[in-house]
């Protein structure tokens, strides 16, 4: 009987999936199974669908990030499902370590100890945090991995690897299939929280991610427009009037930045397309709305007012705008 699925996605050259394959079924103290989603890989992936435990899905098109996980994870059936990106290289007891937590009933969404498989002491994520205006980042990237040494409640798990109950995840509804690529490890862990479920991080589950953090414009269209579609589907109507002045000057920035880096036709790009998709904004806003059972003042704990250089390039003078945007996020916590 299998403890475990774990979904994969397959995107382009592949180098080092069969390792994350490998590593996953060497797995200790849990069976599993293993199932790669073909997004339009370009490697020869013939190898593993003969491999026992391995199934290898072939939509015929590129369903994105969120698209995919959701695709994978309907084909399975184990009481626990993991994420495992396909540059991401497993411990023999990170799984076991991560299902024993995602068991746990008052747990939602758990992530490990995502180490630079380059440097596999220093971090790439122990949890992301979350910024109030939506954007977030690999929380510790860098640091030491012993400074992270014990689990904690995190506002975000990393979608480099996460495990979560099949009932978590039913209830959930899985990833946002509409986000494509981006937030949506961000998205599904608010929305989580709002169900009443933690999120946790689990130092004991060590993860070696071959880590390439890349800008380009589609990146960025996604990002932005992802994290607007976020912010609008999961605050609550009194939070999103009272953040109003900072969204707007953030949006200001950001046009900004865009203008600077090249990639304004992206921005306006995402502007357009949630203009274009209104409705299901509104529908997609209702029915994350009616299940929450927890409400934003209890959210607004999770979330931080800093903004760090990690999430987004800060200008001269960075001290000044995280101290001014720190007390705005105090004042509008005191009148949630």
């Amino acid at each position: 009987m299998t403890d475990v699925s774990v979904v994969m996605l397959a995107y382009g050259a592949e180098p080092v999936l069969s390792d994350a394959v490998d590593a996953v079924l060497s797995s200790r103290g849990v069976a599993v199974e293993v199932v790669v989603v073909d997004n339009g890989c370009t490697s020869d992936l013939s190898g593993l669908e003969h491999r026992t435990g391995v199934r290898v899905l072939r939509p015929g098109s590129n369903t994105g990030f969120a698209g995919g996980c959701n695709l994978g994870a309907a084909a399975t059936t184990a009481g626990v499902l993991a994420f495992v990106n396909s540059d991401a290289v497993v411990e023999p007891d990170a799984l076991a370590a991560l299902a024993a937590v995602a068991r746990r009933p008052e747990v939602g969404l758990v992530s490990g100890s995502i180490r630079l498989a380059e440097t596999p002491a220093l971090m790439n994520s122990a949890g992301n945090p979350v910024h109030v205006l939506g954007l977030s980042w690999a929380g510790g990237l860098g640091e030491p991995a012993s400074r992270h040494a014990v689990g904690a409640t995190v506002a975000s798990a990393s979608g480099a690897t996460l495990a979560v109950r099949r009932e978590v995840w039913d209830a959930l509804g899985g990833f946002t299939a509409e986000f494509f690529a981006y937030q949506e490890d961000c998205d599904l862990s608010l929305r989580c929280w709002q169900h009443g479920w933690q999120v946790r991080y689990v130092p004991a589950a060590v993860i070696a991610h071959h880590y390439e953090f890349s800008r380009n414009p589609l990146k960025f269209y996604l990002l932005e427009r992802n994290r607007l579609a976020m912010l609008l589907t999961v605050y609550g109507g009194r939070l999103l009037v009272l953040l109003a002045p900072a969204l707007v000057a953030l949006e200001l920035a950001m046009l900004a930045v865009a203008v600077r880096q090249g990639w304004l036709r992206q921005k306006l790009r995402g502007y357009r397309w949630l203009v274009a998709n209104r409705g299901w904004l509104r529908r997609r806003r209702r029915a994350v709305q009616s299940v929450r059972v927890i409400g934003d003042r209890e959210l607004a704990g999770l979330l931080t007012g800093h903004f760090d250089p990690v999430a987004l390039p800060l200008p001269v003078g960075a001290g000044v705008l995280n101290a001014a945007m720190g007390g705005y996020w105090r004042l509008v916590r005191r009148l949630l």
